[in-house]
């Protein structure tokens, strides 16, 4: 029996439920099995069509794999392994290289994935905590995961170890979850970017298909149709008729078809205080729910997760989760959307996902 084959064998010992994938060099990663399920499972009195994470290339999957752990790099590779420091300083399209390198089926957590675990965790009141208080979540007093040796932030801890948090930071609040989805670093999502304020995607979960290019001048994104929810092909300058775009109205991201206030600058919002305007139907909304752009409602029962936005800017890409410095406004719906996809930081990494594509 070789080291890898002991190694999935002990992982089964402590968590059933996870599997251990192995790339293209034959290399393992830990990772967790997200199986399909309809968007009302997690969006009360939304749709029965499956939600957008579980259909790639226009046909349904059986599930998606999410990395248990922010992720390290070896030899261009992406890995999910325990223990380790994250990954940091990595421009998107290098995260992209680093989860595509591996082989067909592997590709950098898209924003219809991160979503999907995200909705799933509110609908069972499973909240992960993290890494978003120096080392320790802001709402537990004692416990604190184990330090990145060097790793400060004035004198305080910065990042941690991949998933040496308790059970409580991760996804279901078990030891077989996804870990670290809160804090200590902000994590890459591809799919989404916008353009000048217009959001644009790439249509349900084909980002997770590495021939779907996502780069600046891709045919793959797609803008939204304010009324009906359905795909357009934007116009190139932010403008296209009628689609969604990130508005500044009354101190808040106000979701609209012609945006009021635009300024390349960075803003924010708590995201249970986004709106929609009159012109953003309720077809197009459901549409940015299932993708965890808006809330389901604007309770108190997102915490104070907060969005980060830039409606001025030529391109600007997303990254989730936030980081180890941001207290209460870390979480599983906290969004960063100010940065370009050349941006990169010792608080900015990534998580590779898996998905066997399917065949015509």
């Amino acid at each position: 029996m070789s080291r890898f084959d002991l190694s999935a064998l002990a992982l089964k010992a402590v968590c059933p439920t996870n599997d251990i994938l192995y790339d293209d060099k034959g290399l393992p990663s830990v990772m967790v099995f997200i199986p399909k399920y309809k968007i009302s499972t997690v969006i009360t009195g939304g749709s029965d069509s499956t939600h957008p994470a579980f259909i790639v290339n226009g046909q349904e999957v059986d599930g998606i794999y999410v990395s248990k752990y922010q992720n390290v790099v070896n030899n261009s590779r992406a890995y999910s392994l325990p223990c380790e420091d994250p990954k940091t300083s990595v421009t998107l399209d290098q995260a992209i290289s680093y989860c595509t390198n591996k082989g067909e089926g592997w590709h950098v957590m898209t924003r219809a994935e991160w979503a999907a675990i995200a909705l799933w965790c509110k609908k069972n009141g499973t909240m992960p905590k993290g890494n978003n208080s120096f080392g320790k979540d802001v709402s537990e007093s004692t416990y604190k995961a184990i330090p990145i040796p060097g790793m400060q932030d004035a004198g305080r801890t910065a990042r941690v170890a991949t998933g040496t948090g308790g059970v409580s930071w991760s996804h279901d609040g078990t030891l077989e979850g996804i870990f670290d989805l809160n804090g200590n670093v902000w994590e890459w999502n591809g799919g989404l970017r916008t353009v000048k304020g217009e959001v644009q995607v790439l249509v349900n979960n084909n980002a997770a298909d590495g021939d779907n290019s996502q780069s600046a001048s891709s045919a793959q994104w797609k803008a939204i149709d304010a009324t009906t929810g359905d795909y357009l092909t934007p116009n190139g300058t932010g403008t296209t008729a009628n689609s969604i775009k990130m508005d500044w109205v009354s101190d808040k991201l106000t979701y609209t078809a012609a945006l009021t206030v635009q300024a390349d600058a960075s803003r924010s919002c708590q995201f249970n205080h986004i709106v929609c305007a009159a012109s953003v139907a309720a077809a197009a909304q459901s549409v940015l729910k299932a993708l965890a752009l808006m809330p389901e409602d604007n309770t108190d029962s997102y915490g104070v997760d907060i969005v980060w936005f830039n409606n001025g800017a030529d391109e600007r890409a997303f990254c989730a989760g936030a980081g180890w410095s941001d207290g209460a406004r870390a979480g599983v719906f906290a969004l960063y959307g100010s940065i370009p996809c050349s941006g990169s930081g010792g608080n900015l990494g990534f998580r590779s996902a898996f998905v066997s594509l399917p065949t015509e």
